[in-house]
């Protein structure tokens, strides 16, 4: 089906791309792999582009010679979305790192799909407003969080990335460039094309430009952490917590085991291990005196429910040791094993408890290690499956009976495969069992319109 990569091929992309083409082993090794995405498969050749232009040359040249091209960013991605299974093209977009445009009128930035989320982040702040989706790998490119449409741990309160891409520059697969959105911040005008780019993970088109909507930074920012006894009475004042009259920027849950691996891991204390469950709630606002409100109705809320102390995290040490740590639980779990998997699910925030209970449950019926955090106010649970010394054959085995189990209990609490982490190739078997032919079906079609050679990179999501 896909045409095998020549000489001739590598001398036309070296004419789009001077000094930026790397073929066969001037390939390194980290462009074969992600952070976690259990596949490995280096590609053909390796584009860094520049410009909008140059994106849709390469298009435009690999759709007429049928080769395939997978987009990469930064690479931090979990799920293998950004390997080039079939070989091919690898088109990195790392050095498309440009702000283009603070338009302080309608409160938009428009960047390039290279520009890393903390770099955006510290850029806007510095000129008081804010860019809100918050997802913990802060080296991640804001194409990647595009594309898979990242949520973080701010979504409580002011929603994911969708909510926040008012416009997209996009190469669809034969090279033509479409704009798609703008700086309007209404829009009925036909099918959302926009929207259906976002988290379609570069299987519909190349994003080469993103007109991103800002709002002016919150004056202050206070955070609580709150000890309880039991995992159940943390993830039951959820709830309550969603109800009162305060809106925390986030509610995360911790457990101490994951705490404990975060110590070991920075050599840094926590403020507190003394419990098996923490809920650590943000509040912003634009005054001291809203803050400290909402602050104090948070901290006595939280007592009432079961929590054994609130503590302020205010001071910079006490900061800097309960979000370095929040920060570094994926590394730190991963740096615990010799191996790991994540199943990254999301369920109504009602069945959260439940579907931890069941983890330990399964972990106990697999003979797995299953440590653990998460959104606890969206419901979005990070839950890794660790090889620790298990031959791979048996961790595989095991690996793929605690996918099917926790999946299927997903499935029965009225849950998804992903909440922000993406399909790409990992989990796409499991994606198309829960949501069956019909709709894979809906979604490869819109696929084949998009891509009828299936060029872009192929082998993620839906095919």
């Amino acid at each position: 089906m896909y045409h095998n990569i020549e000489e001739k091929d590598i001398r036309a992309l070296r004419g789009i791309a001077p000094g930026r083409v790397l073929a066969g082993e001037e390939i390194g090794e980290d462009y074969g792999h992600d952070e976690l995405g259990g596949i490995s498969r280096m590609p053909d050749v390796l584009v860094k582009v520049l410009t909008t232009e140059e994106v849709s040359a390469v298009m435009a040249y690999a759709y007429a010679h049928d080769i395939p091209v997978t987009v990469r960013g930064a690479g931090t991605g979990l799920v293998g979305g950004c390997i080039a299974v079939e070989g091919g093209i690898l088109l990195e977009t790392t050095a498309m790192n440009k702000i283009l445009e603070l338009d302080e009128d309608n409160l938009t930035l428009t960047v390039q799909p290279g520009v890393l989320l903390m770099d955006l982040a510290a850029y806007v702040e510095e000129r008081d407003y804010f860019y809100p989706p918050d997802p913990g790998e802060k080296t991640a490119t804001i194409g990647g969080n595009i594309s898979t449409n990242a949520g973080g741990m701010r979504a409580v309160k002011y929603g994911v990335t969708r909510d926040y891409v008012r416009g997209l520059t996009v190469v669809l697969p034969d090279g033509e460039i479409v704009k798609l959105g703008g700086k309007v911040v209404k829009n009925s005008s036909g099918y959302a094309l926009k929207d259906l780019m976002i988290g379609s993970e570069g299987t519909l088109g190349v994003i080469t430009e993103a007109i991103l909507k800002l709002l002016p930074l919150p004056a202050l920012s206070v955070s609580l952490l709150a000890p309880f006894e039991t995992m159940e009475k943390a993830i039951e004042a959820v709830p309550a917590i969603i109800r009162s009259r305060a809106v925390p920027t986030a509610i995360e849950y911790l457990s101490r085991e994951t705490i404990l691996y975060a110590e070991e891991y920075l050599g840094k204390q926590f403020p507190d291990k003394s419990s098996d469950a923490y809920l650590l709630l943000t509040v912003d606002g634009g005054s001291l005196a809203a803050v400290d409100g909402e602050t104090e109705s948070l901290a006595e809320l939280c007592l009432s429910l079961g929590a054994k102390d609130v503590y302020i995290v205010d001071t910079e040490e006490r900061r800097s040791s309960v979000w370095t740590a929040r920060g570094a639980f994926l590394e730190a779990i991963k740096a615990s094993t010799t191996e790991m998997d994540e199943c990254d699910v999301v369920v109504p925030r009602s069945h959260v408890a439940e579907f931890i209970r069941y983890t330990k449950q399964v972990a106990a019926e697999v003979g797995l290690r299953l440590p653990g955090f998460g959104h606890a106010g969206d419901g979005n649970l990070h839950i890794y499956l660790c090889r620790d010394e298990l031959d791979r054959e048996e961790f595989e085995a095991r690996l793929a009976r605690a996918f099917d189990l926790l999946y299927g209990r997903a499935a029965e609490l009225g849950g998804q495969v992903s909440g922000e982490h993406g399909i790409g190739w990992a989990k796409k078997g499991y994606l198309a069992r829960q949501n069956g032919g019909r709709l894979i079906g809906l979604m490869s079609g819109i696929k084949a319109v998009f891509d009828p050679k299936g060029l872009l990179n192929p082998g993620k999501v839906c095919r």
